[in-house]
């Protein structure tokens, strides 16, 4: 459980910038496609809002299009973590979700998982997305303890929403109630010792 405080207990998800596979719904596992130049500005103006907290430690997916946002929103010295890689999509790895229910109609990740893909990347289920959430909070309860300040993660959509539902005490698959938009800052704290969401997909109010 989080220690009660407002920066101590802080933890502030940064879902990467827009890809070219994101902007077109395309599932966008392991696959280490760049930021387009609408995503890399989209990180730029995240900055000053990660500025506004005291970051005690921070960790990154080490997937390009994580790490490369981490630099574009000035957390210089994040760690990388393989538990804060994309879910492993299997056979469905670049596919849209229109595209899979032509021929699994209805299909919903959440709930019906994905079809096997290479040796290399069998695909995961979402307990398994959950086993790696729940190992990633646990270091970032540990770095919580070691360091003063928020803990950053700069990830993807469907580990962030994983990992915020397991946060929260719920089930990997209630990661489904949680959207999550590129480019956007979110804050997990607690109140009365208990686990809540605080903020959820911010970006900088556009200038007059």
């Amino acid at each position: 459980m989080p220690r009660e405080g407002h920066d101590v207990s802080d933890l502030l998800l940064v879902r990467h910038g827009e890809t070219e596979w994101s902007r077109s719904g395309r599932h966008t596992g392991w696959t280490d496609v760049p930021l387009t130049e609408h995503g890399r500005e989209e990180a730029r103006r995240l900055a000053p809002l990660i500025r506004e907290h005291r970051i005690g430690a921070a960790f990154v997916s080490p997937l390009r299009r994580a790490r490369e946002t981490a630099e574009l929103i000035g957390v210089h010295d994040a760690r990388v973590d393989a538990d804060l890689r994309e879910w492993d999509y299997g056979a469905y790895e670049g596919i849209t979700t229109p595209e899979i229910q032509r021929t699994r109609p209805g299909w919903f990740l959440f709930t019906d998982g994905v079809a096997p893909g290479p040796p290399e990347h069998p695909g995961e289920t979402v307990e398994q997305v959950g086993e790696r959430a729940d190992r990633m909070l646990a270091k970032v309860d540990a770095a919580s303890a070691d360091a003063e300040g928020a803990v950053l993660l700069v990830a993807h959509g469907h580990i962030l929403r994983v990992l915020t539902a397991r946060r929260l005490g719920l089930a990997p698959s209630a990661g489904a109630l949680f959207q999550l938009a590129t480019g956007t800052l979110c804050r997990l704290g607690t109140e009365h010792g208990r686990p809540v969401i605080t903020a959820w997909n911010i970006r900088p109010t556009p200038s007059p």
